[in-house]
C-alpha cells in the first residue's frame, strides 16, 4: 500500500486538556489587568454613590457587597501579577495552568484561535495512510517541512521524496534543503510583499535573464546587479535596479520612488523550480486538501469536542499515535478487508 513515494504534508490545531481562561499570554494579561481595573474603578464610583444617600439597611447591605467584590478583584490582581512574572521567564512568553506544555495558537478562522497542540503528518497520495506524524508546540508550519519530509522518508524507505503542502510552509531555507536531500517540492507562495496591494508591478512581472543576470522590467528596461544585500534573517540578496523610471511612461504603476529595486535570493532558482512544478500541475493543491485534510477531520470527529485527553506533551505525543495507528487500521481495513489485513499481520 506505501509504494508511492509521494506525501501531502499538513498541520491542524488540536485543543489541550486547557481552557483558553487558563491560558496567558502578555496581551491576554494586559486585558485582563485593564478589565479589573476598570470594575474597581466601577465599584468605587457605586461607592461613593453610596455614601451620599441616607443611610439605610439595603444601602449597607449593598456597600458591604462592594468591598467584598473590591477585596476579591484585588486577590486576583495579586494572582495575576504572580503570573505575569512566571510568564516573563518562559521562552516563548506563555503559560498554561491545566496543562503547561499547551500553547495559544492562531487559527484559520478571522480573530479566533486555540489553546493546544500543532499535529503534524504527512499523508501518502495514493491510498491516503498516514506515514509519518509529530505534534509540536509552535502554531506556525513554516519550521516543519524538512523534519517531515524527512520522517515520512524514513518511514517510506525511499531516497527520493514527492511533497506537497500548502503556503504555511513556505519557508526559503527549508525549500533549500529539502531540494539537497531528494525531497522534491510543489507548494504555493504567499503574498508577502504591500507592492500589489496599492496596484504596483509585484517582482512576478520581472522577468528574470540568467544567461545576462538581468531583470526585465514591464517596459522593457534592464535592471542590472547592483550590490549585495544581507537580511536580519541571514539571507544573502542580489539588488537588481535600474536608474530609467524618471522618463518611464509606466512608473505610476510601477514604483513610488525615484527608481525601481527588486531583491533577489541567491538560491531564488530553487523557489523558481516550485513555482514552475506548480504552475505544471495546478491540481496539485487540490490533491493536498483531498489527501491530508480528510485524516485530520477523522480523528477529530473520534476525538469529540475535547480532543486531546492528556496533558503534557510527552503523553499528548502518545495519544496522537495511538489515535493516528487506529486511523491507519481502519483505512487499511476499507482498502483491503479484515482476513488480508490478519494475514498480512500474521507473516
Amino acid at each position: 500500500l506505501l509504494s508511492v513515494a509521494s506525501v501531502a504534508i499538513d498541520g491542524s490545531k488540536f485543543k489541550a486538556v486547557n481552557n483558553r481562561d487558563r491560558n496567558f499570554t502578555k496581551a491576554k494579561m494586559a486585558r485582563r489587568m485593564q478589565q479589573i481595573e476598570d470594575s474597581v474603578a466601577r465599584y468605587l464610583h457605586e461607592l461613593d454613590t453610596a455614601d451620599r444617600q441616607d443611610p439605610t439597611a439595603a444601602i449597607s447591605s449593598r456597600v458591604e457587597r462592594l468591598h467584598e467584590k473590591i477585596a476579591r478583584l484585588r486577590e486576583e490582581m495579586v494572582r495575576l501579577r504572580a503570573l505575569e512574572e512566571q510568564m516573563q521567564e518562559a521562552a516563548d512568553g506563555q503559560i498554561s495552568l491545566t496543562d503547561p506544555d499547551a500553547r495559544s495558537m492562531a487559527t484559520s478562522g478571522r480573530g479566533s484561535g486555540v489553546v493546544g497542540y500543532n499535529v503534524q503528518a504527512a499523508v501518502e497520495t495514493d491510498h491516503h495512510l498516514i506515514v509519518a506524524h509529530d505534534v509540536v508546540q509552535t502554531g506556525s508550519d513554516r519550521a516543519q517541512l524538512v523534519a517531515m519530509a524527512q520522517k515520512a522518508k524514513q518511514a517510506l524507505g525511499v531516497e527520493e521524496l514527492d511533497v506537497v503542502a500548502d503556503r504555511g510552509y513556505f519557508n526559503s531555507e527549508q525549500i533549500l534543503e529539502c531540494s539537497r536531500s531528494d525531497v522534491t517540492v510543489t507548494l504555493p507562495k504567499p503574498v508577502t510583499s504591500g507592492v500589489m496591494a496599492k496596484g504596483l508591478f509585484g517582482k512576478q512581472d520581472f522577468r528574470y535573464v540568467a544567461e545576462h543576470d538581468v531583470y526585465i522590467c514591464p517596459a522593457g528596461q534592464t535592471l542590472p546587479f547592483v550590490s549585495h544585500k544581507r537580511q536580519s534573517d541571514g539571507l544573502n540578496l542580489r539588488r537588481y535596479e535600474t536608474k530609467e523610471c524618471r522618463t518611464c511612461a509606466l512608473k505610476t504603476r510601477c514604483t513610488h520612488s525615484t527608481h525601481r529595486v527588486v531583491t533577489r535570493w541567491e538560491h531564488e532558482e530553487v523557489l523558481e523550480a516550485v513555482q514552475r512544478r506548480l504552475d505544471e500541475n495546478p491540481q496539485a493543491m487540490r490533491q493536498r486538501r483531498e489527501t491530508v485534510e480528510h485524516p485530520f477531520g477523522t480523528i477529530k470527529m473520534w476525538m469529540g469536542a475535547t480532543h486531546f485527553l492528556m496533558k503534557r506533551l510527552k503523553n499528548v505525543r502518545t495519544e496522537t499515535a495511538l489515535s493516528v495507528l487506529a486511523y491507519n487500521l481502519t483505512r487499511v481495513i476499507n482498502i483491503i478487508g479484515i482476513k488480508p489485513l490478519m494475514a498480512a499481520i500474521r507473516a
